[in-house]
């Protein structure tokens, strides 16, 4: 089983990694210059830290000293615990990490593992993360029919898994989590005990407190494309989803499409316009890239 998700992490995948990685690993001002912020790596669905070797090779052979650390944590069919379990997990492990870092470290968080990142920065408050790369992660959820899917649910469709992830057996496994069904809008609010809290999409005595500990991240790097073949559409992984008619909103749309909620596309605009944890004045830079492996969304203050 472990191929039908772990098949998504080519060599490619990696290389795509590598145009931000001067970003995420710039030295330290002199006289410190050869001291690196810390790495940390979050794996996805069915996967495990093996899956990250290529990438833990050529951080170590390209910038000698950096502190990699690709947490072995909830392997294999353990990615299916609830997400919640998973988050309380991971930040138990990064926390001594980030405690030997004052300047800082940074994440890169892999398909199902940029969701359990985002979750983190919202519920830590004390966090130092400099830099967060989502790597094709399903950021607004997962609406698809996928080998992995019909693994676990071989009875059940996309039109009618809602039956089974808007329960509460179902919020039990960590894609039902996630699972958006945009024809099911109010179920999906009322049952989603993870995707619709970290969105913002239903009222909690959290949501302030999140809002400010997300903001204290420095740099967010979105990554993903049109040849994923998972994340389902695979504007998820740019914030972007279905409307009821599955056509795909982007992010810049979905502001004005949830005007009583704290959307994504809220907190994107505001880490690039208020950043608490530097003195200096903030300078934005949003950019979108398309080459042939797809598009790429970094926001970030220089």
């Amino acid at each position: 089983m472990l191929g039908l998700w772990g098949q998504r992490l080519p060599a490619a995948w990696v290389l795509l990694l590598l145009p931000f990685l001067p970003l995420l690993l710039l030295a330290v001002p002199a006289p410190h210059r050869a001291s690196y912020k810390p790495v940390i790596v979050v794996h996805g669905l069915f996967d495990s830290s093996y899956s990250f070797r290529h990438l833990l090779e050529y951080i170590n052979e390209t910038h000698p000293g950096t502190v990699v650390t690709v947490l072995d944590l909830f392997d294999g069919r353990e990615s299916l615990r609830p997400l919640w379990e998973q988050v309380q997990g991971f930040r138990e492990a990064v926390v001594p990490i980030m405690a030997k870092a004052p300047q800082g470290v940074h994440l890169i968080c892999y398909s199902q593992g940029g969701l359990v990142c985002r979750a983190l920065l919202s519920v830590m408050d004390d966090h130092n993360v400099d830099s967060f790369i989502s790597l094709s992660s399903p950021q607004m959820g997962q609406y698809g029919d996928t080998d992995y899917l019909k693994w676990l649910f071989p009875t059940s469709m996309r039109s009618n898994l809602y039956r089974i992830c808007y329960s509460p057996w179902g919020q039990e496994f960590s894609i039902c989590n996630y699972w958006h069904d945009p024809h099911h809008d109010d179920l999906y609010l009322n049952a989603s005990s993870f995707l619709a809290l970290i969105n913002g999409e239903r009222d909690h005595p959290n949501a302030t407190v999140w809002r400010k500990n997300f903001l204290r991240v420095g740099h967010l790097v979105l990554i993903g494309g049109p040849d994923d073949g998972v994340i389902t559409p695979w504007q998820s992984s740019f914030f972007g989803f279905y409307d009821a008619n599955e056509t795909v909103l982007e992010m810049e749309e979905q502001l004005p499409a949830r005007p009583t909620h704290q959307s994504e596309l809220l907190l994107l605009r505001l880490v690039c316009l208020k950043p608490p944890r530097r003195k200096e004045k903030p300078a934005c830079r949003v950019q979108r890239q398309r080459e042939s492996w797809g598009p790429g969304l970094s926001c970030g203050l220089s």
